[in-house]
């Protein structure tokens, strides 16, 4: 493997002509809050089947922002799967309310409708919300899980940051919102669209997206005809001020410039190429690992039509004699770059010091055996089939313990 390129778990594409809209930008007369932005969201509600698309920093943001559009706080719960990033779980936090956490299927990593029913349990009716993650790029039950969220009177946020693209059984995509109430997108570098940082919050409902609007951008107002004080916003002669705007809540400084949602629009006329090349890159690494004893990908959800962000195997490291650290450093040391998608949010010390400790055996069991290998669309064949031959040297390796300290090259997780 000498002289190989590394091949990091996931990166961007960025083409030349993804630079020239960017350029263009650049040499334009505005660089943030111009017409790019607009573009953009519409460009992405279209695409998602969403009447509205707020363009924010990063996921987090969106996520944040959702929270806080539904008038979330202290005294109000939020199931989350426990299977997830940080920010699913830390959003719920920045507005004081408590997260409830939620089990997954040891198999798939998703929660089900009967997971949130043991989470609601726990819960003792302070649950006000659930926020459902779409893990991997395969759908949770957004029919079942919705039902039951309505059936409690639950708000329903979609984490659909692995999910651009995915597309449900019952037909349903991700981000139009059939079965919530806001779908919040990342557009980091290792997604299938890039924005360098960004993110996107779909919605159907008017009031949700103006809420949306105001919390991204200060709470601020500069349409004369949503002015609250109008001693102050209009002159004697009932013309508004030229310079006025009012703050009318809490918000933040949560926008993305017209550089970053100008690579965003490029990259999504791309979306369905992408996307069809990483399905076609999924489906060679399910032909090549079928015969690969102690490693199985993780179970598909049947019916759906994945937007495939990562691709995750399980493992049975213990029957294979070595930990995930000394396959992980061996696959390094042969030019494979490889994560852990995630450590379950429960066991982290922050949530383990705030509300002890939980039993989650699913998401543990899933955790145990979870490895996720290269997908990116700048992958080849040989690429695939060049990590199945590392994974498979390195799992019968009897003289594995020569690389296992093997330092490995930074990773760039999966931020949102």
């Amino acid at each position: 493997m000498a002289g190989m390129p590394f091949l990091p778990y996931g990166r961007h594409c960025v083409d030349d002509d993804d630079v020239e809209v960017v350029t263009r930008v650049l040499r334009g007369g505005a660089l943030t809050c111009g017409p790019m932005v607009d573009r953009f969201e519409q460009a992405f509600a279209r695409r998602v089947g969403a009447p509205h698309a707020v363009a924010c920093a990063n996921g987090t943001a969106g996520l944040h922002m959702a929270a806080l559009a539904l008038g979330l706080g202290p005294g109000d719960a939020v199931v989350v799967p426990t299977l997830t990033f940080l920010a699913t779980a830390n959003a719920v936090r920045f507005v004081g309310a408590e997260v409830v956490f939620a089990d997954v299927d040891s198999d798939s990593g998703l929660m089900t409708a009967a997971h949130l029913q043991e989470a609601l349990d726990r819960a003792g009716g302070r649950a006000k919300a659930v926020f459902p993650v779409h893990l991997n790029g395969q759908p949770a039950d957004m029919d079942a899980i919705g039902k039951l969220a309505r059936a409690h009177g639950l708000a329903v946020v979609e984490d659909a940051c692995h999910a651009l693209g995915t597309v449900a059984p019952d037909g349903s995509q991700a981000g139009d919102c059939r079965h919530a109430d806001m779908t919040v997108f990342s557009l980091h570098p290792v997604k299938a669209v890039a924005m360098g940082e960004g993110g996107v919050v779909t919605c159907r409902i008017p009031d949700l997206d103006r809420k949306l609007r105001l919390l991204r951008g200060h709470g601020m107002v500069r349409d004369a005809d949503g002015f609250l004080d109008p001693d102050q916003g209009f002159d004697a002669d009932g013309l508004a001020n030229p310079w006025y705007y009012e703050m009318q809540c809490l918000g933040f400084n949560y926008r993305a410039s017209d550089i970053h949602c100008a690579l965003g629009f490029s990259q999504l006329g791309k979306l369905d190429h992408f996307l069809d090349r990483r399905r076609e890159l999924v489906a060679v690494y399910d032909r090549l690992l079928a015969g690969l004893p102690m490693v199985r990908p993780v179970v598909k959800v049947a019916g759906a039509r994945p937007g495939w962000h990562l691709y995750a195997v399980l493992v049975d490291f213990e029957a294979a004699g070595r930990t995930r650290a000394q396959v992980m450093r061996a696959l390094a040391a042969r030019g494979i770059g490889t994560q852990v998608h995630y450590l379950p949010v429960h066991r982290q010390p922050y949530y383990v010091a705030h509300q002890g400790r939980l039993s989650l055996p699913g998401a543990d069991c899933y955790y145990r055996r979870v490895l996720t290998l290269p997908l990116h669309v700048g992958m080849t064949v040989s690429d695939v089939e060049r990590v199945v031959d590392a994974l498979r040297t390195v799992m019968t390796d009897t003289t594995l313990a020569a690389v296992a300290d093997t330092p490995s090259p930074p990773a760039v997780n999966a931020r949102r």
